[in-house]
């Protein structure tokens, strides 16, 4: 079980979880915790033995911590997730593989594209894959066919596997830091689209990828993880884009390895993340 804890800084926080788990006879398998001094933060991350009685367990922790704390008990750590997709591949079909051999740490309900292209493979791993067209249709017209997609799964997050649309912020809203996009470049650097000819044109050495949760601001929401590779003088634009896919499918599923496994932490637009 996964308990992750949000609060003011004190002295004796530590000590204060440790004896609640202590009395309710858990053993702690594991215990990683965090002080941001500046915005005197504190983040624990505790897994612990399984409890029936996880109501209780939350109500001593709330007795002995600040009156502002967020926690969270995950008794099943399995998430549900919906994935939206335009025509790439790459990271749809990790996904999709990881899903199918039970080692994404979460269950992909289905995927909805803007396109038709990704059907097939969808279909070979018998996830559900819905088309909803961009095209000739207003952008509130577009999301609202999305969402009516998505709210029957509940899903715990959704993931934009290269998903080539901008997403309002009435419907970032409906799943505040619970939409996780991948990008094609080592952010801040070259945001927006076609990332990989501005990096050619400015002779870069270093390409990389992104992956962060989404916010009002274009591709400006707190960041999960990040990788770089070296390039040269002798790669052409091809060659980039082909060595970003191969980073853009490694970081996104670090980056959801450490979200499924309840490790990362937002605040202030910036994120806490406990390898």
């Amino acid at each position: 079980m996964i308990i992750v804890i949000q609060c003011a800084d004190q002295v004796g926080l530590v000590a204060a979880i440790s004896s609640v788990v202590s009395k309710q006879q858990l053993n702690i398998v594991s215990m990683r915790e965090y002080v941001d001094q500046a915005a005197n933060l504190f983040f624990m991350r505790l897994e612990v033995e399984e409890i029936s009685n996880t109501e209780a367990l939350e109500t001593q922790l709330r007795a002995v911590l600040p009156a502002d704390v967020t926690i969270h008990i995950n008794p099943t750590p399995q998430k549900k997730i919906v994935v939206l997709v335009t025509k790439e591949y790459h990271c749809l079909a990790d996904i999709l593989i990881r899903n199918y051999f039970n080692t994404l740490g979460a269950t992909v309900q289905c995927v909805i594209g803007n396109y038709d292209h990704l059907r097939d493979v969808c279909e070979r791993f018998g996830i559900p894959f819905y088309h909803v067209s961009h095209e000739e249709k207003s952008k509130d017209d577009f999301e609202r066919q999305i969402m009516g997609l998505i709210q029957p799964h509940n899903p715990d997050y959704l993931v934009l596997a290269k998903f080539m649309r901008i997403l309002s912020p009435a419907f970032v809203a409906q799943y505040p830091m619970r939409v996780i996009n991948i990008h094609h470049s080592f952010l801040p650097a070259f945001i927006g689209a076609n990332p990989y000819r501005k990096a050619y044109e400015r002779g870069v050495k270093l390409i990389g990828a992104t992956a962060h949760f989404v916010s009002n601001e274009l591709d400006e929401g707190p960041i999960i993880a990040q990788q770089i590779i070296p390039v040269n003088h002798s790669f052409t634009v091809t060659d980039m884009v082909n060595a970003g896919k191969e980073i853009e499918t490694s970081v996104l599923a670090k980056a959801l390895k450490l979200v499924f496994e309840d490790r990362v932490f937002v605040y202030n637009n910036k994120t806490v993340v406990f390898e």
